[in-house]
C-alpha cells in the first residue's frame, strides 16, 4: 500500500478510534443506573406463597425472580408482543425505529412503538420524556445495557422491575397481587395480560378496569396468533378465559414471624420459611373470631410445630397485628412470661428418671410449709392423698412444690436450660420453689420446644423457622419418662367429653396441660399429638391482669380447636410403651408391689406405669413427722389388741402386728375404715408409756361435734365460731370442707364466719401430721 493510501485509511481509523474512546469515556462517566434490590424482601411460606413483603428504600414491593421462576408462557407473550428480535439486535432495532417513524409521519400520531425490550428496560431504570431527545437518550442507554449485560440479565431486570400499578413492580409481585399465584403457574391468558399491563399500568389495571385489560390482553393474543407463536386452539382457549383480579394489596400473613426473619437477614431478597400457608391463614381467621370473645386490650399467640423436625407450621404472634389497643405489634411467641403450671410435666418426668416416683406414687395434697413458702392450689380446696398422675392432671400445687423440694430447684432449672428451656429469674436471684408455680419467665416457643419432647422420645429442641436451619435437640427426659408423662396428660381426655366420645367423632386424643400465672396475667395451654405440638398463650402484653381468664377456660378451648384443624399426617399413630416401661399393680400406702404386700397392709390397689423396672416406695414425709408413712411393727395383746411396750405385766400374750401407716397429713381425707386399719392401738393400761405414746395429740375445742349453729334471734348475720387446737406446738392449718380457711400458732384461737348453710366439716391439721376433725350444721 502506498503512503498516500495509508494516510487516507489512517484518518477514518483514527476518527473511529477517537469516537470509540469518547464513547468509552462517556460510558464510564455516565454508567446506566442499574437496579439495587437491597432492602426489598419477601418472606415465603414452605410452598413459595408470599407471607409478607417488605418494601425497598423506594417504597416499592417486588418479589425477585430468575428466568426459571417464570412461566415460559409469559416469556413467549412478552417477547412475541414487545420485541421479537430481542436476542438478535444490539439494543436498538433500526427497522422497528424506521417503521414507527414512518407511521408517525403518515398518521400524525404514534401507531406502534419502535422501542426494544432493552430500551424499555432503560426507560424503567431512568424515565425519559416522550420526545425525540428522550428517545435518543433511551437508545444510548439501551446500547450501554447491551454492552454491559447479557440478554438474560436484561430480561430479568424487566421481569423484576416492570411497573404493574400502585407500588407493585415485577411479574412475580403482580402475579401474586392480582391473581393470587406465582408467575411460574400463569396460564396463557394470564401471561398475555401481565405482558401488556406495564404499557399502561394505571389504565389497564384488571382490578379497576377489567374490560380495558381484557381488550389489551386480546390484542396480545392476536399478535401471537398472527405470528404463529401459539396454536389457534391455544389462542381460542385463552380468549375464553375471563379477566379476574383480586383487590391489589401486599400480602400480610405471619407478619411478626416475617419481621423476625427479615430482621435476621435484611439484605436477603427472598427468605423461605417452614410455615404452611393454608394453615397459617386458617389460624389467623380463627383468631379473628376469638378476638370477639376476649376482653379489651387482650392479645393471643399460637405456635404449631411439626414434631418430626421441629418445623414451625403456623406462627401467630399476636391477635391482631395492626391493632394498637391490643399491642398487636408485640410478638408474644418470643415474649418472656410467667409459665404458671406448665413446667410441672417436666418435673414429674425428671423425678421418674431419678427413681423418686412412678405414675401412681402416693403424694399428699394438704397445707404444707416449705420454710417461709406456703403454696396453695388454684382451687383453694385440698385433695389429701393423690397419685402422681392425679396431681399432674389436676395441676395440684402442693405436691409439685414438695417434689421440687426433693429434686432441687437449681438442678431442675439446670436440666431445663440444658434442653433449651432457659428460665429467667431476677438478676442475682437463684431458682427457688416458686418456679414450678410460675415464679420464673419463659417464652411460648421454648415451652413448645420442650413439650415436643413428650412426642419425640424425650428430645426437646429449638423450633425451626427456616428450611436450612439445623435441627438442635437435647435430651430432656428418657424415652420412658416422656411416654409416661404423655400418657398421663392424654388419659384425662378432653373437658366435658370422655375419650370414647371424641374418638367416635373422629377426634384424636391430645396430651394437654394448662397454666395460669399469678394475678391472671397469662393463660396457657400446651398440647400435642404424635404429629404436632401446639402452644397457646392468652393475656395482655402489658402484663395487666385478666380477672376470671385462666388456662382451662381461655386458652384450652382454642388449643383444642387448633389441634382439630391440623392436617392428618400418615404414620403418626400413638406409640406403644417403650421397652423400659412396664405396667404393675402396687399398694397404697406403702407403695410396694401388690403381690408382695399382705392384704392387711394393702389399703388401695393402683395400676402403675414403672420406669426401668424401678418401683420406689412412698416418699418419706418431709421433716420426719411423728405420724410418718411406712410399715410399723409393734406388739399387741393377743386377746385385747392393745399395744404393749417393753415394760408390761407378765400376764399378756404378746403377738406381733404390722400396720401400714399413711402420711400424717393425709389422714383427714381418709375414710373411717382406712383410718381404723392404719390406727396405732392404744397402750395397755399396765404398760410403761413408749415413744408412740409421746406423739402429739390434737383436739378441737370450742364446739361439740354435731352442733347446730344458727344466727342470733332476729338477726340474719352469719354465725361466728372461735376455735382452738389443743395439744399443738407449732403452726395449725384450719380447713373448712377441705379448703384452707386460716392458720393459727399453737393453741391460739381461730375465728371463722360461716356464710354458707348446711353441713360443715372443720379440720385442724398440725405440721407434725396430728389432726382432729368434727362436723356441725349451720342454719340460715
Amino acid at each position: 500500500m502506498s503512503a498516500a493510501a495509508a494516510r487516507r485509511w489512517r484518518r477514518p481509523a483514527t476518527a473511529l478510534a477517537g469516537l470509540l474512546l469518547a464513547l468509552l469515556v462517556l460510558d464510564r462517566s455516565f454508567p446506566p443506573p442499574l437496579p439495587d434490590d437491597r432492602g426489598a424482601t419477601v418472606v415465603l411460606a414452605a410452598d413459595g406463597t408470599p407471607l409478607r413483603a417488605f418494601a425497598g428504600p423506594d417504597g416499592v414491593w417486588r418479589y425477585p425472580v430468575t428466568l426459571e421462576d417464570v412461566s415460559p408462557h409469559y416469556v413467549e407473550a412478552l417477547l412475541g408482543y414487545e420485541d421479537r428480535w430481542f436476542h438478535w439486535h444490539l439494543g436498538v432495532n433500526p427497522l422497528a425505529m424506521l417503521r414507527a417513524a414512518w407511521q408517525w409521519a403518515r398518521h400524525g400520531r404514534i401507531v406502534s412503538g419502535g422501542s426494544t425490550l432493552s430500551m424499555q428496560v432503560a426507560r424503567i431504570l431512568e424515565p425519559q420524556p416522550r420526545s425525540l431527545g428522550g428517545k435518543l437518550r433511551q437508545s444510548l442507554r439501551a446500547l450501554q445495557l447491551e454492552a454491559r449485560l447479557s440478554k438474560r440479565e436484561i430480561l430479568e431486570i424487566h421481569l423484576n422491575h416492570a411497573p404493574y400499578g400502585g407500588t407493585i413492580e415485577g411479574v412475580e409481585a403482580a402475579s401474586w397481587a392480582y391473581l393470587g399465584k406465582p408467575a411460574s403457574r400463569l396460564s396463557r391468558a394470564e401471561a398475555a395480560l401481565l405482558a401488556v399491563l406495564p404499557q399502561a399500568p394505571s389504565r389497564l389495571r384488571p382490578d379497576r378496569h377489567p374490560e380495558a385489560a381484557r381488550a389489551a390482553r386480546d390484542k396480545v393474543l392476536a399478535r401471537l396468533a398472527a405470528h404463529g407463536d401459539w396454536s389457534p386452539a391455544e389462542i381460542a382457549d385463552a380468549r375464553l378465559e375471563p379477566v379476574l383480579a383480586r383487590r391489589l394489596r401486599p400480602p400480610m400473613s405471619a407478619p411478626l414471624l416475617a419481621r423476625r426473619l427479615q430482621a435476621a437477614e435484611p439484605d436477603r431478597a427472598r427468605i423461605a420459611s417452614t410455615v404452611d400457608a393454608v394453615l397459617q391463614r386458617s389460624l389467623e381467621e380463627r383468631m379473628q373470631v376469638w378476638a370477639a370473645r376476649l376482653p379489651p386490650r387482650t392479645s393471643a399467640a399460637v405456635l404449631v410445630v411439626e414434631n418430626d423436625g421441629l418445623q414451625a407450621r403456623a406462627y401467630v404472634g399476636s391477635l391482631a397485628f395492626a391493632d394498637p389497643e391490643r399491642l398487636g405489634h408485640v410478638d408474644m411467641v418470643r415474649a418472656t412470661r410467667s409459665p404458671g403450671s406448665t413446667l410441672k410435666p417436666f418435673l414429674y418426668g425428671l423425678a421418674m428418671d431419678d427413681g423418686l416416683v412412678h405414675s401412681e406414687s402416693l403424694l399428699v395434697d394438704a397445707p404444707q410449709s416449705f420454710g417461709d413458702y406456703r403454696p396453695g392450689n388454684f382451687d383453694p380446696a385440698f385433695n389429701g392423698p393423690v397419685s402422681v398422675a392425679e396431681a399432674l392432671r389436676l395441676s395440684l400445687n402442693v405436691p409439685a412444690v414438695d417434689l421440687l423440694d426433693r429434686v432441687g430447684p437449681e438442678r431442675f432449672a439446670a436440666r431445663l436450660a440444658h434442653a433449651g428451656l432457659g428460665l429467667r429469674f431476677p438478676r442475682g436471684a437463684p431458682p427457688n420453689l416458686s418456679l414450678i408455680l410460675g415464679g420464673t419467665g419463659i417464652s411460648l416457643e421454648q415451652l413448645v420446644g420442650g413439650y415436643a419432647a413428650l412426642h419425640r422420645k424425650g428430645l426437646a429442641g429449638v423450633v425451626r423457622y427456616r428450611p436450612e436451619q439445623p435441627l438442635q435437640e437435647r435430651r430432656l427426659l428418657s424415652p420412658g419418662a416422656a411416654w409416661i408423662v404423655r400418657e398421663i396428660l392424654a388419659a384425662g381426655g378432653r373437658p366435658e367429653e370422655r375419650e370414647a366420645l371424641f374418638e367416635r367423632r373422629g377426634r384424636q386424643p391430645v396430651a394437654w396441660k394448662t397454666g395460669t400465672s399469678y394475678g391472671f396475667r397469662d393463660a396457657w395451654a400446651l398440647g400435642g399429638t404424635p404429629a404436632y405440638t401446639v402452644g397457646v398463650w392468652v393475656g395482655r402484653p402489658d402484663g395487666t391482669p385478666l380477672p376470671g381468664q385462666y388456662g382451662a377456660i381461655t386458652a384450652l378451648p382454642l388449643l383444642l380447636e387448633v389441634v382439630d384443624s391440623l392436617p392428618k399426617v400418615a404414620g403418626h399413630e400413638l406409640p406403644p410403651p417403650p421397652a423400659s416401661v412396664q405396667r404393675r399393680e402396687i399398694c397404697w400406702p406403702l407403695g410396694l408391689p401388690a403381690e408382695q404386700t399382705p392384704s392387711s397392709l394393702c389399703h388401695r390397689r393402683r395400676e402403675a406405669w414403672l420406669l426401668a423396672g424401678s418401683l420406689p416406695p412412698t416418699l418419706p414425709e418431709r421433716g420426719a413427722r411423728l405420724w410418718g408413712p411406712g410399715r410399723l411393727v409393734l406388739e399387741v395383746d393377743a386377746d385385747t389388741g392393745r399395744r404393749l411396750s417393753a415394760e408390761c405385766a407378765q400376764s399378756h400374750r404378746r403377738q406381733r402386728r404390722e400396720i401400714a401407716r399413711w402420711p400424717g397429713l393425709a389422714y383427714p381425707w381418709l375414710p373411717a375404715e382406712t383410718r381404723r386399719a392404719s390406727a396405732i392401738p392404744p397402750l395397755a393400761g399396765d404398760c410403761v408409756p413408749d415413744a408412740l405414746a409421746a406423739m402429739e395429740n390434737l383436739r378441737i375445742e370450742g364446739v361439740a361435734p354435731g352442733a347446730v349453729l344458727a344466727p342470733p334471734p332476729g338477726s340474719d348475720r352469719a354465725p361466728v365460731l372461735r376455735l382452738r387446737a389443743l395439744g399443738a406446738q407449732g403452726r395449725v392449718r384450719w380447713l373448712v370442707n377441705g379448703r384452707l380457711a386460716g392458720e393459727t400458732l399453737g393453741s391460739r384461737y381461730w375465728r371463722h364466719r360461716f356464710d354458707a348453710p348446711g353441713i360443715q366439716r372443720i379440720t385442724a391439721l398440725a405440721e407434725s401430721g396430728a389432726w382432729d376433725e368434727l362436723e356441725l350444721r349451720v342454719l340460715r
